[in-house]
This record gives C-alpha cells, structure tokens and sequence, in this order.
C-alpha cells in the first residue's frame, strides 16, 4: 500500500495492502522459493513488465517482499518473501481451499450476473429503439 491512509483497521489494512489484481499471485508464486524478475513473470503469463515491477515495489515498500540485487554483470536481482510475507501463506492457502471448494458455486452466481446484465443491456436497447 504506497499510498496514505486513514483505515484504522488491521483487517481492512491488510486487504489494502494485497488488494491489487497481481499480488496475491506474487506472493503466491515466492512462496514457493526465491526467483529473478523473469522467473515471475514468465510464472504469470499476462502480466506485464509494468505492472510487475509496481506490484513488488508495492510490496517490498509493506514489508512483504525482499529484493536482493547483486552486483554483476549482466544485473541480478531476486525477489523473496520476508518472514512477514511468508506468515501470509497459510491464510492464502485457506482462501485457496476455500474457492476450489465453492468454485461451482461462484460459477453459478457469475453466470447469473452475466445473464442479469446481458438482459439489462437488451432491455435497454428495446427502450431506447421504441422511444
């Protein structure tokens, strides 16, 4: 979280500080072992290179990340999760079991919403072509 903030709460702090769309795969991905920037990457296929940096700026900056740069030629530089990081695990393994659990359950409410939007959409443009 590199932004200010009033929340107060542990709890919402934290959701704060993991909320972004990529880190929670991040934190995942290092926890199975240190790895170079490419290493990440390539385990995140669609993320760009952007992004990833942001992401473990953000997260070396709330103490859930460590960089390791070392001085070669050509760079190198690892990512590894801090032991407060790694104390996250357990929780995001939890939320893990948890969605495999019900991911039939969420499909369905997805797919519901889906439809409920697509018939707003068509409702919308029936009014719009009687009016």
């Amino acid at each position: 979280m590199t932004y200010p903030t009033k929340l107060v709460c542990p709890v919402q702090r934290t959701i704060a500080m993991i909320a972004d769309k990529w880190k929670v795969i991040v934190i995942a991905n290092l926890g199975e072992g240190t790895k170079r920037f490419r290493e990440l990457q390539r385990a995140m296929q669609g993320v760009t290179p952007k992004v990833l940096t942001r992401q473990l700026r953000d997260l070396e900056q709330d103490g859930l990340v460590s960089r390791h740069a070392y001085a070669e030629i050509p760079p190198r530089v690892e990512y590894s999760l801090t032991p407060l990081g790694r104390s996250l695990l357990p929780i995001l393994q939890q939320l893990h079991n948890w969605a495999v659990a019900n991911c039939d359950a969420l499909g369905r409410t997805q797919a519901s919403s889906g439809r409920a939007e697509t018939q707003a959409v068509t409702d919308a443009s029936r009014m719009r072509k009687t009016a």
